[in-house]
């Protein structure tokens, strides 16, 4: 749905201090309520075929899709319809990040995170793909909504090393679910309701290994509603800290409430009265 006038969005990306070139890719269109963010792998520069061919097919088909061109496949299933879609979107790129792959030898092995997200009847869908994270900042609580496809993340869960000694790992970037690496690829999908002042975080991992949870609270918290101010700084703070990698950022303030229901009973009450 359209939530132009609900969210307010910045998107921001730099190569860091170590990179000669950047394989993340980002984008947004609050016409149909999409933010998504791509963090590349693989062979020189195939990274960021990877993950440019997954952002844009998946804005291009959920374009399509929300635009009521094109009949869902799932006609039986109990996932919200944009969900559908995204599903769809992403079997779709995964799809041709592999062939691609597979038939030229540049490509061999590239592959890419993806973390998106959809903003619908105050409500946030939540898709995601590898180590690339979404937060959300809500009441001065910063919480995050996905957990990491990494091994890392495994060990963690199983008990094998603590959160503490995570931080220390050379392991801290090894991806177990990456998009375009196999012929299939599983979507982890979650949907979270939104409130007015919400603050939504996507970033690749060239934040979060060099910017703690608790300084990204706080700079959000500093900057407020202001998401360009909020993206500035998060980026500027991650060089400081050693900007080892490619940092990307998107920023999603909700401004007010944003429902199709509410809209349909303002239209059918202004019929009632002419």
């Amino acid at each position: 749905m359209d939530v132009t006038g609900a969210i307010r969005v910045a998107r921001l990306s730099d190569v860091g201090l170590h990179r000669d070139h950047n394989e993340d890719a980002l984008a947004s269109d609050l016409s149909i309520g999409l933010v998504i963010l791509a963090d590349g792998m693989g062979g020189y520069k195939a990274g960021e075929i990877a993950s440019e061919i997954a952002v844009l097919m998946v804005m291009a088909d959920m374009t399509e899709a929300m635009q009521g061109k094109r009949s869902l496949l799932r006609v039986k299933s109990a996932l919200l319809p944009e969900s559908e879609m995204l599903i769809e979107a992403v079997e779709k790129a995964n799809a041709a990040i592999y062939q691609i792959s597979q038939e030229q030898p540049k490509c061999a092995g590239m592959g890419t995170t993806l973390v998106t997200g959809i903003f619908t009847d105050n409500k946030l869908i939540v898709g995601h793909i590898g180590d690339s994270r979404l937060y959300r900042l809500r009441d001065k609580l910063l919480t995050q909504l996905t957990e990491d496809h990494s091994l890392i993340q495994e060990q963690i869960n199983s008990g094998e090393i603590t959160e503490e000694q995570a931080k220390e790992s050379n392991n801290k970037n090894l991806v177990t679910r990456a998009l375009g690496i196999d012929v299939e690829v599983e979507l982890e999908l979650h949907e979270h309701d939104v409130q007015v002042n919400d603050v939504y975080l996507l970033c690749s991992d060239g934040l979060t290994d060099m910017v703690t949870d608790d300084e990204i609270r706080i700079i959000l918290l500093e900057a407020g509603a202001n998401t360009e101010r909020a993206s500035v700084n998060l980026i500027r703070f991650a060089n400081k800290q050693g900007g080892n990698d490619n940092i990307s950022v998107v920023i999603a303030y909700v401004k007010k409430e944003f429902s199709s229901k509410r809209r349909w009973v303002k239209a059918l009450l202004g019929n009632a009265k002419k």
